[in-house]
């Protein structure tokens, strides 16, 4: 009994970020109900300082009590596990999808690149093509003012 109250404080622990108190408030309702379980318990009612029947029921009924406590506590705990597995998965989706929007910009923006660098060829191609042209005129306009001299 001391291990599941100790596994359930650990859990407690684990998830601040969900409705913490509400747990602590439902671990202490138990703490309570342990020991008022623990003086029905002690109780001894009959002759001689024997327990009676009806001292074994009451402890029985603060024992089926601490049992419906720790549905409870479960309960809460499967119900933040629930929360937090949903919070993951949204978390991965949302990563997912910036991810998968960051690799369409990094396409794009290789296309962009290559568009670009295609039309710094082109303008190389007609540069050279200039001077390709300026040069053979200049050389034809250098040997017919040779030939004229």
């Amino acid at each position: 009994m001391l291990n599941v109250l100790a596994v359930l404080l650990f859990t407690l622990f684990q998830g601040p970020q969900f409705d913490g108190a509400k747990l602590e408030r439902m671990v202490q309702d138990r703490d309570q109900l342990h020991k008022e379980w623990r003086a029905s318990e002690s109780k001894k009612s009959g002759i001689f300082g024997n327990r009676t029947k009806k001292d074994m029921i009451e402890t029985n009924e603060w024992l089926e009590r601490i049992i419906t406590k720790d549905n409870q506590i479960m309960d809460e705990l499967r119900m933040i596990g629930t929360i937090e597995t949903t919070v993951i998965s949204q978390e991965k989706e949302d990563y997912k999808s910036i991810t998968l929007k960051l690799e369409r910009d990094v396409q794009a923006l290789k296309r962009a690149l290559a568009e670009r660098d295609k039309q710094i060829e082109e303008k190389l191609s007609e540069r050279r093509t200039f001077e390709w042209t300026t040069l053979i005129f200049f050389s034809e306009y250098c040997l017919f003012s040779l030939v004229d001299i």
